[in-house]
């Protein structure tokens, strides 16, 4: 590890070391040690008791954020031309169909979300080697491949995330920025964290969630007790 800095060293003597906090208390906390000068973003990083390897373990799913995301994202939708102005007036970014293919095709992914039809599926299928890498690729299991594309578009960008755990048995999520009240962060972390809950596989033995910690783009993780997630 390299040296700290005089901002790393006050945010580390801030944090109690062993110390479990609550979601209220880490969600202050967060706010506290984050030094820098753009509008970090707030993540939430859960370790979970599964086995991402069997199928049956698999974690994965959609959570609406009370707060929204804190982000603006860029939205792609693939549709017919039938759809293309509800999706306009939803909000999307981009809308089209055989012209944006033939970007993606030339390796432009300037987008961080895109939502498609079932029907158009069989033309996307073809850039699952430029989009799977980058997480871009539309699954009807996040609510991206839908006959009701403008609904999806208003949904993501209200706040609505994917997620899924890693083969480490972690799942990363982004629950808002620094800029929001320490009781915004708290909402949408204990709204991710009991979505997760809900979604315990019922194969998986023991404890499940292993642990959870809060931190901002540039600070160190504050551990939290999974058992203070839903106290006032």
């Amino acid at each position: 590890m390299g040296k700290l800095t005089k901002n790393q060293k006050l945010a580390f003597s801030k944090i109690e070391a062993g110390k479990s906090y609550s979601l209220k208390e880490a969600s202050e906390l967060v706010k506290e040690i984050t030094t820098s000068k753009f509008d970090a973003s707030v993540d939430v990083d859960v370790r979970l008791g599964v086995d991402p390897r069997k199928a049956n373990q698999m974690v994965r799913g959609v959570v609406s954020l009370p707060h929204g995301t804190g982000k603006q994202v860029r939205v792609l939708v693939l549709c017919s031309p039938d759809a293309e102005a509800a999706a306009k007036e939803a909000g999307a970014d981009h809308v089209g169909l055989d012209e944006y293919i033939e970007k993606i095709k030339s390796g432009w992914t300037d987008i961080d979300v895109i939502i498609t039809q079932p029907a158009i599926m069989g033309k996307i299928g073809a850039l699952g080697r430029v989009l799977g890498p980058r997480g871009l690729m539309p699954n009807p299991k996040s609510g991206t491949v839908t006959v009701d594309v403008a609904k999806a578009v208003t949904e993501v960008k209200a706040g609505k995330i994917d997620f899924k755990v890693d083969k480490t048995g972690i799942i990363h999520a982004s629950v808002g920025k620094v800029s929001f009240t320490a009781d915004q962060i708290r909402d949408n972390a204990k709204e991710f964290i009991n979505t997760l809950i809900k979604l315990k596989p019922t194969s998986a033995k023991g404890t499940y969630v292993k642990s959870v910690f809060l931190s901002s783009t540039m600070s160190p993780g504050i551990k939290i007790d999974p058992k203070s997630v839903d106290e006032n």
